[in-house]
């Protein structure tokens, strides 16, 4: 039989960290613990194999893994000499999830699983604190009534606030045993109105309930959305931990804290963190109580007044301080750790790898290269490379006004300013819209992460630096300001107040993320400064890749742009974009509706010396870089209008009659022009056309590398090619404008002809097509059009569904089909330098920003990958991992 359950506690375990696969992130890093001698409760991790057999059972646990569970569950008992479901002195127990990598808040906890009505009374005399016995019975009940028994919370929190009214205080620790006792009536009897059945009193049954629902929250709306939005297989499955309590809240000598060995904002090596005395873990992460900081130092530079655990609790800090140290040096990354004080006694209950901004996460892998904690190589794989996108975008400009109404916590930082929404849904509706807004919450849940990811930023009235909003808004890349205590926020109205002034849903604020602060109005920005880590992390990177980097671009700026952030070349200009300017719209017209081929001559003339100056302004900035032009791709009804109005303006414009003008756009007219008279095809019909812009190329080039005396390289680019002839034919028409350009000027200079490739035809007939072609480019976007029948335009509407039943692990326009378009680029590549040795190979679609994507053209042996401008340093990051993963 598979062993499906495995133990930890009591100086050994039966696993370690590097059995996450296994056993989840949490099941591997309490075992790698228990191993390494750290005080860790015992317990036991059920396999994230188990997941999958639970869904395939109906919801329902294996047998023999029930059997496995309680032959564990008694050597924990063993280890804390006490029993499960005793009445004198019960063993508590804890139930949570554990997937294979780090999905904060998306799935569902149980503690102080094991209480009922008689067991209440055993621990409320094992432990001398009949009020801490009440309130671990009551945050049970409330817990799994939720998680279990799928109740709503909000009726449970009702009751304890009017309790608390109704006794004049307004902390919970304020409550008396008996306050505690009333309000576990109260619960039990929510449940039985709202379940319709007593709560559960059975320990068993309630462990069985827990442990299903923590498997079944695997496909919870949120984790479903968190796994996709992260790329999260979910055959991956979770694995469950049940392990012995210990308690943060048994009074003054108690707490709980949530832990990082470093700022996960910033990357400082400091202390970072927060507690609560007489609490319990979720009370820190759910922003009900205020958290007190952990270190002096941290509580002066807030301000803060609450005594820091460093004063609070000397001796236990101090062993605390020598785990942090101990941990992060055992697993050479900085940790998020979770850990508990009962009585004195310190025990730790998680160590993870932190979730961090990506400017923490390029100073950590910097400084721990430099502290010779980890290698180079290891610093470069250390940072995401999708996380870089967080820092090339503009900042507040710090001399612009700001009307400042609030200050919170600077939970994640950077800015955003947008259209105020409060709850998630509105977010996401409004976010489809192209509407830029920030998600104010009084605190946010697990339930909100869609509209979390749809915000620009996130405001929150209550919680600390290490709330769910703080930790997914890191996590996302998200600005984030909470704990900001003075806003007061009306569900009802759709309004906040603060200081007096209100805010109203639609009005726009900007936070700041690095500061706390909340303004009315939006706030000027500035571009980043990519230097410091940033760009000694990009200088190790170059050293280690094989892949160049390109970029998309066709207007200088864009170039300019691409350039200051690394970019050796250009892997794809595209040409139409430059016929919709104001300046050469008509001229483009009248080309097109010419009746013969002295008209479009005509109008070309007119087209030239615009395409020559783009050209130029292009290959000035890119001088000494290669720049790949692809020629006229769309069909040419695109260029013309669709209206009487339109048909009107350029009737006026061309002097043709409107009769005329809607003739021929009725002949140009095409049922499926993705697939019609397109790319290739205009330059077999109109050779003309093809030839105008390649004696724009041409003349630009020779011009500007007469000016700079820098080598212009241009790569002309025929694209939609199906068959060798058709290069064979556009390729003859560029030749020969390159030689009567270089006769005309009495200067020559290199260049290339290639093609795109994005029809599967084109892949599976590279070796004919590569006679006639120096280079290749492959067009992914089109290709996985074209190879899987899908429109990009049409496709969002059913392609989230088809990721998560399984039909294609990642939406094919942002990560390649390795299956499908990867294996035509496979076989055009083997083809292509099978026919032309030296072939030179590239991708220019979407997927040439997709590190997942980039691994994968490394893994093919391309020469370059080409990508947006901002996401050049995410391309280069990515191709150094990909090759430094290729060498093991």
């Amino acid at each position: 039989m598979t062993k499906s359950v495995f133990r930890f506690g009591g100086g050994s375990a039966d696993g370690d960290a590097t059995q996450k696969t296994l056993l989840g992130g949490k099941g591997a890093n309490l075992a790698e613990m228990a191993g390494i001698g750290l005080p860790v409760p015992p317990g036991l991790t059920i396999a994230t194999s188990v997941c999958a057999a639970y869904y395939d059972a109906g919801g329902k646990l294996p047998a023999d893994v029930k059997a496995e569970t309680l032959e564990a569950l008694g050597a924990v008992e063993s280890i804390t000499g006490k029993r499960f479901g005793d009445a004198g002195d019960p063993l508590l127990v804890s139930v949570r999830s554990g997937a294979r990598v780090s999905m904060p808040g998306m799935m569902d906890t149980v503690l102080n699983l094991g209480l009922n009505d008689t067991t209440v009374e055993g621990l409320a005399t094992a432990s001398g604190n009949p009020r801490f016995a009440w309130d671990s019975y009551r945050r049970f009940i409330q817990m799994y009534a939720d998680v279990v028994l799928g109740l709503d919370h909000y009726a449970f929190e009702d009751a304890l606030e009017i309790l608390k009214e109704d006794r004049g205080v307004s902390l919970d620790t304020e409550l008396t045993a008996e306050d505690l006792q009333g309000l576990v009536a109260r619960y039990k009897a929510i449940v039985l109105q709202t379940w319709g059945d007593e709560f559960p009193q059975d320990p068993h049954e309630q462990l069985w309930g827990a442990i299903g629902a923590v498997f079944g929250s695997w496909r919870s709306d949120r984790a479903r959305t968190y796994r996709r939005l992260n790329d999260i297989p979910e055959s991956w499955g979770t694995a469950v931990t049940v392990q012995a309590m210990v308690f943060g809240n048994r009074g003054d000598t108690s707490a709980t804290g949530v832990a990082f060995t470093r700022d996960p904002a910033i990357g400082e090596r400091v202390t970072y963190g927060e507690y609560l005395i007489n609490a319990q873990g979720e009370d820190v992460v759910a922003g009900i109580r205020t958290p007190q900081y952990l270190t002096r130092a941290a509580r002066e530079k807030a301000g803060a007044r609450a005594a820091s655990m460093e004063e609070a609790m000397p001796e236990v800090f101090g062993e605390l301080a020598k785990v942090f140290a101990l941990l992060e040096n055992h697993y050479r990354d900085m940790q998020d750790i979770e850990f508990t004080v009962e009585d004195g006694r310190l025990w730790m209950l998680q160590t993870r790898a932190g979730k961090r901004t990506a400017k923490a996460a390029l100073k950590i892998a910097v400084d721990m290269a430099n502290e010779g904690l980890i290698t180079e190589a290891e610093a470069v794989l250390r940072v995401e490379a999708n996380a870089l996108d967080q820092l090339l975008h503009p900042t507040l400009d710090p001399k612009a006004p700001r009307d400042v109404i609030a200050r919170g916590l600077p939970a994640s930082p950077g800015a955003a300013s947008g259209a105020v929404v409060f709850d998630s849904d509105v977010a996401e509706a409004r976010a489809k819209l192209g509407e830029s807004v920030i998600l104010v919450r009084t605190e946010t849940s697990p339930e909100d992460i869609h509209g979390m990811h749809a915000a620009k930023g996130i405001l929150t009235a209550r919680g600390g630096m290490t709330s769910h909003a703080a930790v997914v808004a890191r996590g996302m890349g998200r600005p984030c300001v909470s704990g900001a205590g003075s806003l007061a926020i009306d569900l009802q109205g759709r309004m906040m107040s603060v200081g007096g002034r209100t805010v109203n849903e639609g009005d726009h604020i900007t936070l700041d993320g690095s500061t706390g602060e909340v303004m009315l109005g939006q706030v000027a920005t500035v571009e980043p400064e990519l230097a410091g880590d940033f760009g000694t992390l990009m200088i190790w990177a170059d050293r280690h890749r094989r892949l160049k980097v390109r970029t998309n671009a066709e207007t200088p700026a864009d170039c300019r742009t691409a350039r200051g952030f690394g970019a050796e070349g250009i892997g794809l200009c595209r040409t139409e974009h430059m016929f919709f300017e104001p300046s050469r719209i008509t001229s483009v017209r009248r080309m097109i509706l010419a009746e013969d081929g002295k008209g479009r001559a005509a109008a070309l003339a007119e087209l030239l010396p615009e395409q020559r100056s783009d050209f130029e302004g292009i290959f000035r900035v890119m001088a000494g870089l290669p720049v790949t032009i692809r020629l006229l791709d769309p069909p040419l009804h695109e260029f013309l209008p669709h209206d009487d109005s339109g048909y009107d303006d350029v009737a006026a414009a061309t002097g043709l009659s409107v009769a005329t003008v809607r003739r021929r756009i009725g002949e140009l007219h095409e049922f499926n022009p993705m697939l019609g008279h397109r790319g290739c095809r205009l330059g077999i019909t109109y050779p003309e056309i093809y030839a105008m812009q390649a004696r724009a190329i041409f003349e630009a080039a020779v011009a500007v590398a007469k000016d700079t005396g820098e080598a212009v390289v241009p790569e002309v680019m025929v694209p939609l090619v199906a068959t060798a002839r058709e290069l064979e034919i556009t390729k003859a028409v560029i030749d020969a404008e390159a030689r009567d350009v270089f006769a005309e000027t009495g200067r020559t200079l290199d260049y290339m002809v290639g093609t795109m490739i994005e029809l599967p035809r084109a892949a599976l007939r590279a070796g004919d097509i590569a006679e006639f072609a120096e280079f290749f480019s492959f067009g992914t976007n089109d290709l996985t059009q074209t190879a899987l029948g899908i429109s990009r335009d049409d496709a969002a509407r059913f392609l989230g569904q088809y990721v998560e039943q399984g039909i294609y692990p990642r939406d094919p326009f942002v990560g390649i089909d390795e299956d499908g378009v990867g294996e035509l680029v496979q076989i055009a590549t083997d083809r292509g330098r099978a026919a032309r040795a030296g072939l030179k190979l590239g991708i220019c679609g979407e997927h040439g920003g997709d590190p997942a994507s980039i691994a994968f053209c490394d893994k093919l042996g391309l020469d370059y990958v080409s990508c947006s401008p901002y996401r050049v340093p995410i391309a280069r990051l990515a191709a150094a991992q990909a090759a430094l993963r290729a060498k093991g």
